[in-house]
């Protein structure tokens, strides 16, 4: 079994979040002898870009244009991260929640992968499907504030609608979250959300 983890923390030694995705990694390692871990580093690792040939050589695929060198090169990195990814059993993302949403590094890895004919597509009445099936994901996060969902700022949680929507959409539908918060109120509760995230992604990944 392989799982990916992608790593959204511009910190990671000192990260709370690491904290917790660290113990929900032990615990499923001990209950999966082969487990094969891949990382990736989403503020370290050269993710393309939207931009440039990248964006021009998905359009002229998308109108059955030819490309050139440039964009050929170009979109074969694309290519080897959407296979990368897709070489995965599991998903592990760790990400702390940066103004109601996620880091921007994963965003734009998420940009990167989420492409039609890779990961969805269209059935002949124009309707999207997604063509990523089977695989299960593991969402970890750190919140500054209290976004549970009986919280008054329950509405301003931007951050797991959209993994649900997005990752939901190109076929991952077997997703779970951790959500340690709040963190920044005191070093009380703090430490108190850290225990509650490392008790409950211990306990998930007995489940998984």
């Amino acid at each position: 079994m392989k799982l990916l983890h992608l790593i959204a923390t511009p910190r990671p030694e000192k990260s709370n979040t690491l904290k917790i995705s660290n113990a929900f990694l032990e615990s499923f390692r001990a209950k999966h002898n082969d487990l094969d871990v891949e990382e990736i580093n989403l503020f370290n690792e050269p993710i393309p870009a939207g931009t440039g040939d990248h964006i021009d050589a998905k359009y002229n695929l998308m109108t059955r244009q030819p490309l050139d060198d440039k964009m050929q090169a170009a979109w074969e990195e694309i290519e080897q991260t959407i296979k990368q990814f897709l070489s995965a059993d599991i998903y592990l993302i760790s990400a702390p929640m940066w103004n109601f949403g996620v880091p921007y590094t994963l965003k734009k890895y998420i940009d990167t992968i989420v492409q039609p004919g890779y990961l969805f597509g269209y059935n002949e009445q124009g309707m999207p499907f997604g063509m990523v099936e089977g695989k299960k994901m593991v969402c970890i996060s750190t919140r500054g504030g209290d976004y549970s969902e009986n919280s008054p700022f329950h509405i301003y949680d931007n951050q797991e609608p959209y993994l649900r929507a997005i990752f939901g959409f190109v076929g991952i539908t077997n997703v779970h979250f951790v959500n340690a918060q709040p963190m920044d109120i005191s070093p009380e509760l703090r430490e108190a959300a850290i225990a509650s995230g490392i008790s409950e992604a211990q306990a998930l990944a007995e489940q998984l």
